[in-house]
């Protein structure tokens, strides 16, 4: 019974190891069969390294990606200044609008933001000052025309020898005085904005019409500025508006000192703003003789166009002055650099497709770069939409494919 079992357990044994070796044999045949298979791919190229470097698309393609060719080439490179600086008013075109007459302010049809054209009525003010002024105009063109009668009826009993010389003389005084008060009270109606043609209509004027005191607007333009409002007390000096015409803004540039010999007027300066604001390309129409003893900044001042209203006073926008020009034998935008695979590149349009082309830059502004190398004249290259086909080179390399 013993050797029986004895037996038993031999043969399990026997049975372990061969099962083992059996297993070793296909572990080994297996690691052989993967490393060969890796070979083949090496070798015989499976694994697609050579096409994963170009982009394929069809002309359909190309316009939907609004991918844009050309040919790479020499060009001008412009060096730049670039100067900080902000939108202002057309102080040539701003007005601080006075009442002229102190008084009670009892209508303000005008508010901020709001447009208005030549002579439109901003606020109506009632005053006793105006009152007295129209009274002694009228006054005064009543005393003229007695003093003219007297006159006439004077000299001509003069004439006769009836009256002397004296009472003459004296009716002569009164008329010419008569006349300067007049005009001084008229004078004093102009200096108020009112016009000849009421001063010839203000006797048909209603008397309650003597207070009144229309506030206008001096020209068409934007009310930027408010400090009037219902019932207020004005002297005749307050500043109750401020209006401006921006369909022309300044842009006042700073200079700092080492850039002062680069600015000059007339020069062409590039404006932008960002957020969506065009750039805006103008000259330079004034330099400050002066540096600021705070800032040590002189001012180039630019007279920008603004019919459109995005130049608002108060913008920040940087001021882009070419200072030079350099000639490069090739050159290309910005915008057809690409880093692909940590390498800047430049998409190049093969027979194949696009293959990205390492390159070296050089000399640089603001949208042109120089290539030194890895780009000849004459190569087509792609000027616009190099990201789209970065994209989908990344596609193709995670295993979305990119060989339309």
């Amino acid at each position: 019974m013993k050797s029986k079992r004895i037996s038993t357990v031999a043969m399990a044994l026997v049975v372990l190891v061969l099962a083992a070796a059996t297993m070793w044999r296909m572990g080994l045949a297996g690691s052989v069969a993967i490393a060969g298979d890796e070979h083949v791919n090496e070798k015989g190229g499976h694994d697609g390294h050579g096409d994963e470097d170009i982009v394929r698309l069809s002309p359909e393609e190309i316009k939907e990606f609004g991918i844009e060719v050309g040919t790479a080439g020499p060009g001008r490179l412009h060096v730049y200044v670039s100067l900080p600086g902000e939108v202002v008013p057309n102080a040539d075109r701003l007005a601080h609008i006075v009442p002229r007459v102190s008084g009670i302010v009892r209508e303000v049809t005008k508010t901020l933001g709001d447009r208005v054209r030549a002579g439109e009525v901003m606020a109506v003010i009632e005053s006793r000052e105006l009152a007295d002024m129209k009274s002694s105009y009228l006054a005064a063109k009543e005393r003229i025309l007695l003093a003219e009668a007297n006159f006439r009826r004077v000299e001509k009993l003069w004439k006769k020898k009836i009256s002397p010389e004296k009472e003459y003389l004296e009716a002569k005084q009164a008329l010419a005085e008569a006349r300067i008060e007049l005009r001084s009270a008229e004078q004093k109606l102009h200096a108020l904005g009112l016009s000849d043609e009421y001063l010839e209509r203000m006797p048909e004027h209603p008397d309650i019409s003597f207070t009144r005191y229309e506030v206008t607007a001096p020209f068409e333009g934007t009310v930027i500025e408010k400090h009037i409002a219902m019932g207020e007390a004005l002297k005749e000096d307050a500043g109750a508006f401020v209006v401006a015409d921006l369909s022309s803004v300044w842009v006042d540039l700073d200079v700092y000192q080492k850039n002062l010999s680069l600015v000059q007027k007339g020069q062409s300066v590039i404006i932008s703003a960002g957020h969506g604001i065009p750039d805006v390309k103008a000259r330079i129409s004034y330099v400050g003789p002066l540096v600021g003893e705070e800032t040590r900044t002189a001012l180039a001042r630019v007279v920008l166009p603004n019919k459109g209203g995005k130049w608002r006073p108060g913008l920040f926008v940087t001021g882009k002055i070419a200072t030079s020009e350099i000639e490069a034998p090739l050159v290309v935008p910005k915008s057809a650099l690409q880093t692909v695979e940590g390498r800047l590149s430049v998409f190049v349009q093969t027979e194949e497709g696009f293959e990205p082309h390492p390159v070296t830059t050089g000399r640089a502004n603001g949208t042109l770069v120089e290539i030194t190398s890895g780009l000849k004249p004459g190569d087509r290259y792609v000027t616009k939409g190099a990201f789209t086909l970065k994209a989908q080179l990344s596609k193709g390399a995670f295993g979305g494919g990119h060989a339309h």
